[in-house]
């Protein structure tokens, strides 16, 4: 073949390469875009996390808290030891909702100071036996005045138990009876609150997140409210490892552990967990669009590990030998490993999902 022909052969290969090359380009360009255009809708997800979820446990944290208040009047009509038992246990039942709610401690729990009044601890020993030895009236009203440590749960718990040991209803004074009663009435209106805050009939802050890019003042776009659950579940990821179990572990200090009276910390941090659960798959009482939809359709891997994280943290939580402030001397070994467990939810919510989420298109 001569020279010249040689050199026309070669042209027409690369001119016909390139022109391959170049429509293949045109097609990978056109599948990125397509791609990079895609959007998720997380309406249904959001309405599901507000009513599905977060409405749904506060509503049963209201009535749960109905019931302790019910329990805690009974007993305080007649203090038998059987009634101071119905009142531990109604405690305990209404503690399993607030815990779980700790996954989404935003808009008005936060904004209208409810966290603090409900749940404010480590409370003082001191601080409670100087309104006892008070001579004033213990009216709701005027533990509704005293600073967050002196009411809410943990006064409650302080006033039904006595380091997880079961107290005798003998031991119970009139004046403890006055407070308790008070206490536990306040702690109804605060959740009352709560729910209202929520709910339809009420400021409906449901309707905030569900409506989130179509009508909300608050979140402008899905996409701001569906990183405020997440950052939710972060926050309760990052408190239960990193404050109430790392706390009085790495200070050996009872006094810092939540629950102490009642002997129900390992509850609590299992129930914390439970609430990054169901903000995650989006149920309580009944399923709803969660968050792991979302995640499964990006990265099905991801989506199978965290589940398998959250889940693997609740099982070292629940491997802690009860009592836990017996353990953070007695177990170390048990209680490090739920730190360890519990930071790997936090880092791949903020490593992987958050990213994700802030990466991501939603309508």
């Amino acid at each position: 073949m001569k020279l010249y022909k040689i050199w026309t052969v070669l042209f027409c290969l690369l001119l016909a390469s390139a022109f391959v090359v170049g429509c293949g380009s045109d097609d990978e360009d056109e599948s990125d875009e397509q791609a990079q255009g895609e959007t998720f809708d997380a309406g249904i997800m959001l309405n599901d996390f507000a009513n599905t979820v977060v409405l749904a446990t506060y509503t049963d944290l209201d009535n749960k808290a109905e019931e302790l208040l019910t329990a805690v009047k009974a007993l305080a009509a007649d203090s038998s030891q059987a009634n101071l038992e119905k009142a531990q246990q109604a405690w305990k039942a209404t503690r399993t909702p607030w815990e779980q709610s700790e996954a989404f401690l935003f808009g008005p729990v936060d904004t209208q100071g409810l966290d603090p009044a409900l749940d404010s601890w480590p409370v003082d020993h001191v601080n409670l036996q100087s309104v006892l030895d008070s001579g004033d009236t213990l009216t709701v009203d005027f533990v509704s005045g005293l600073e967050d440590t002196q009411k809410g749960f943990h006064t409650i718990e302080f006033l039904l138990f006595r380091d997880g040991d079961q107290r005798k209803a003998s031991d119970i004074t009139s004046r403890e009876l006055e407070y308790l009663v008070s206490t536990t009435e306040n702690l109804k209106a605060s959740t009352s609150q709560l729910r209202l805050a929520w709910a339809p009939e009420g400021e409906n802050f449901s309707r905030a997140v569900a409506q989130a890019g179509v009508g909300s003042a608050i979140y402008p776009s899905q996409s701001a409210a569906v990183q405020e659950m997440v950052n939710g579940m972060i926050v309760i990821a990052d408190e239960v490892a990193n404050g109430k179990i790392s706390d009085p572990y790495n200070e050996s200090d009872t006094t810092l552990v939540e629950s102490q009276f009642s002997f129900n910390s390992i509850s609590d941090f299992q129930d914390n967990i439970r609430g990054i659960q169901n903000v995650y798959m989006g149920k309580f009482t009944s399923d709803g669009q969660g968050l792991n939809e979302f995640v499964n359709g990006q990265y099905p891997d991801l989506d199978a590990r965290f589940q398998q994280e959250v889940q693997a943290a609740i099982d070292a939580i629940g491997a802690i030998p009860n009592p836990f402030r017996d353990s953070i001397t007695a177990n170390r070994g048990t209680v490090q490993a739920a730190i360890d467990a519990v930071s790997k939810i936090q880092q791949t919510l903020e490593q992987d999902i958050l990213p994700l989420v802030q990466s991501s298109e939603f309508n």
